[in-house]
């Protein structure tokens, strides 16, 4: 997957962050009908479901075939630059979040993922929607390592390639851990869909097809996780 189609820029300085859109189908009997991915470790022709392995050097998502993907699981492989991207997605409920809980992170919408990166010295960085893009948001880490003794599994998301996602709404707070790669799916249909202030309806019935899928895929997170 390369060129505007890519998961390109896993991190970058600047509090906006400009996340290309994932993969779209596009219906229009007009245009030729698009020729197949491949592994952009190897060149293998790949499926359209497929792997990803995280390329820490240069800050980006590769789309890999399943033998390049399961080489990069191991850590010492490439030397440490290439991660592959777990495909993990876990749920804890049996430490429900209260609305005041994140409230105390001061962030200004009701949906955020965070993650950590073992370069330019680590740390934990979060990232919210806006109308901007995605947005960058400065952090309160002793409220939020208050928040992880709370909720261990906000404290499970493996370095570089898995993040933690909360989600408040009407209903209450709800949180996952998911690979790298399904946030880059949250930021490229805000791009596709944000309109206005607030995001717009499309943008919303997006948000909430997008965590219905995480509800589906997780399981309950257990401490041998």
């Amino acid at each position: 997957m390369t060129g505007q189609a890519g998961l390109r820029r896993f991190v970058r300085p600047p509090a906006v962050v400009d996340v290309p859109v994932v993969d779209v189908p596009v219906v229009d009997a007009a245009l030729p009908v698009s020729s197949p991915e491949h592994c952009e470790m190897c060149a293998a022709e790949i499926a359209a479901e497929h792997g990803h392995i995280a390329d820490l050097e240069g800050a980006s998502l590769l789309c890999a075939c399943r033998a390049c993907y399961l080489l990069f699981t191991q850590r010492s492989a490439g030397r440490g630059r290439y991660r592959a991207v777990p495909d993990r997605y876990l749920t804890d409920p049996e430490h429900v979040m209260a609305p005041a809980e994140w409230d105390q992170l001061e962030i200004p919408v009701g949906l955020a993922f965070f993650l950590r990166t073992s370069r330019d010295g680590g740390g934990l960085t979060g990232f919210y929607p806006s109308p901007a893009g995605v947005t960058e948001c400065i952090l309160d880490l002793h409220r939020w390592q208050q928040l992880v003794a709370d909720h261990p599994l906000l404290g499970a998301p493996d370095v570089d390639v898995e993040a933690a996602l909360i989600s408040r709404s009407g209903d209450g707070v709800e949180y996952f851990l998911v690979p790298i790669d399904a946030c880059y799916e949250l930021a490229g249909r805000m791009r596709l869909h944000w309109h206005g202030f607030d995001g717009g309806t499309e943008a919303r019935a997006s948000i909430d097809a997008f965590l219905a899928g995480l509800r589906q895929r997780a399981r309950p997170f257990s401490q041998e996780d």
